[in-house]
Parts: structure tokens; sequence; C-alpha cells
């Protein structure tokens, strides 16, 4: 069972995987260092001084009454909060890693069908019986027509 293991985690889809995994966390907290500190600024302050990471409902209040000057006061205090502006960061965040991750896949595919027809048909059909055969066939399998 350890060598199954053993070759199941070295097998190459596996260790590359585990590469993607990683750089993917790390792109996702490049990502959302992007979103709370680049983006979310400027919208926030033409918004009118508005920090999105504070935008938040106060279901109940904690021990300390409110109202509350920050999210952070209020977690303090244990109020129970739904975090709206937590919430837009989360979304925005998200729409920038679905679009790169886009990005990647379709340039990704791009360059397969750009491979694939550099290679051209690895099949072609048998003038004789129209079956399909390998392209550098001499002789047809199915009804053994001789191929220019």
């Amino acid at each position: 069972m350890f060598k199954e293991f053993r070759e199941f985690a070295v097998r190459g889809n596996v260790v590359d995987m585990a590469v993607g995994i990683i750089i993917g966390a790390a792109f996702g907290s490049i990502v959302k260092s992007l979103v709370d500190d680049i983006i979310m600024p400027p919208i926030g302050f033409i918004l009118g001084n508005v920090d999105f990471s504070n935008i938040y409902l106060t279901l109940k209040e904690g021990a300390m009454g409110g109202p509350y000057s920050s999210l952070a006061e209020a977690k303090k205090a244990g109020a129970v909060t739904m975090n709206f502006g937590l919430f837009a960061n989360a979304v925005i965040s998200f729409l920038i890693v679905a679009f790169a991750v886009f990005l990647l896949v379709r340039t990704i595919n791009r360059l397969r069908r750009r491979q694939e027809e550099e290679k051209g048909p690895a099949m072609k059909d048998c003038p004789h019986c129209l079956s399909t055969i390998n392209i550098k066939a001499t002789r047809c399998p199915q009804c053994t027509s001789e191929l220019a």
C-alpha cells in the first residue's frame, strides 16, 4: 500500500496539482490585498470616505451597548453582525480571481488549438471502404486496399 501511495504522490499530475494549489493560495492573498488596499480605498473615497470593511448591520448588541464605531469594536463587544462590506470585498476578489483564471484557461486552450492545427489530422478516411484509419497507414486494415 505504501508503494502504491508513493507512486501516486510522485506522479507528475499530483505534483503539478500541489504546485498549482500553492501558487493559487499565494495568488489569492495577492488579489485580496489588491482589492482591500488598492481598489476599495478609491471607491470608498469617491463614495464619501466609506470604508467597505466597516459596512455592517448589528443584529444583536454585545455586552457593551452600541452603537459601535467600527466592525472591530462590535466584534470585540460580542455583537452579532452581518458584514456587508466584507462580503463586497470577497465578491470583488472572487471576480478578479475568476477573470484571471478565465484568461489563463483561454490562453492554454488557444495554445492547444494552435498546436493541434500545426500537427495536422491524425486520421484519414480510406477511399475504398470509408473507414477511419491512421494517417500514416499504407494499407487499410478493414478492406486491405493499398493507399497512396
